[in-house]
């Protein structure tokens, strides 16, 4: 069956770094596009990046442009997600998801993924 399994989060202080994971299984990683979304208490979850199945195109929310970098690895069945020069306002559970596409059309909309994981915790406080 389908899993997504993230990893890497943690407690960081205002402007460290953070790489998270997500471990797929269960489907063809190199056929699908991947998105990274997040969710703060009290909010929506919100999109905050994806990466085609070929890397060829990323997409980045407004707010994490130049400080998060999206990659993947489809050898490893793994995609990425680096976090610098993290904020307070970055604190969320982080959540990876299946596309349901090659491509990242519209990949801030929820409908557009097929399988979520169970999110990894990122908080940052100093």
């Amino acid at each position: 069956q389908v899993q997504l399994v993230e990893s890497g989060g943690g407690l960081v202080q205002p402007g460290g770094s953070l790489r998270l994971s997500c471990a797929a299984s269960g489907f063809t990683l190199d056929y699908y596009a991947i998105g990274w979304f997040r969710q703060a208490p009290g909010k929506e979850r919100e999109g905050v990046s994806c990466i085609s199945r070929s890397a060829s195109s990323t997409y980045y929310a407004d707010s994490v442009k130049g400080r998060f970098t999206i990659s993947r690895d489809n050898a490893k069945n793994t995609v990425y997600l680096q976090m610098n020069s993290l904020k307070p306002e970055d604190t969320a559970v982080y959540y990876c998801a299946k596309g349901r596409y090659s491509a990242c059309s519209g990949y801030g909309s929820r409908r557009n993924y097929d399988y979520w994981g169970l999110g990894t915790q990122v908080t940052v406080s100093s």
